[in-house]
């Protein structure tokens, strides 16, 4: 197993109007090719994790991506690249947004891609021995 790892300083935006700077940890393990960890506050008292699709945050740099738990996109204001990450439940109320400059994301995912290339996540995959497994 191979792994890249970004550690990057963001924007926990509460309540949309009060900006609070927090560290946060994306991670890649070709263990898992389909995902990506992110660690929200990872150098707080109670950093939160969330794992979901490469491939979403991947479309999320360009357009506006995913539904549900996770929704990604993209701004450009005043010349500086963001990705724009919203997690939890929107239809409760309960949601975290967070601001991420788009420039360290993009090359980590870059650097990702390297690892397995987009739409080969799966190539390396032992058929055969996921079929005994279940037999």
């Amino acid at each position: 197993m191979t792994k890249c790892g970004l550690t990057v300083e963001i924007t926990h935006w509460i309540a949309r109007r009060l900006p609070v700077p927090i560290t946060c940890e994306f991670s890649y393990d070709t263990g898992d090719p389909l995902a990506v960890t992110v660690i929200f506050d990872a150098e707080g008292e109670y950093p939160v994790r969330w794992v979901f699709a490469r491939e979403l945050l991947a479309d999320g740099l360009t357009a506006r991506s995913g539904h549900g738990e996770v929704e990604i996109w993209p701004t450009c204001r005043m010349g500086r690249r963001s990705l724009w990450i919203q997690v939890g439940d929107a239809r409760t109320g309960r949601t975290a947004l967070f601001e991420v400059p788009a420039g360290p994301l993009s090359e980590w995912l870059s650097r990702s891609h390297a690892l397995v290339p987009r739409g080969r996540e799966m190539a390396d995959v032992d058929w055969n021995a996921l079929t005994e497994l279940i037999q």
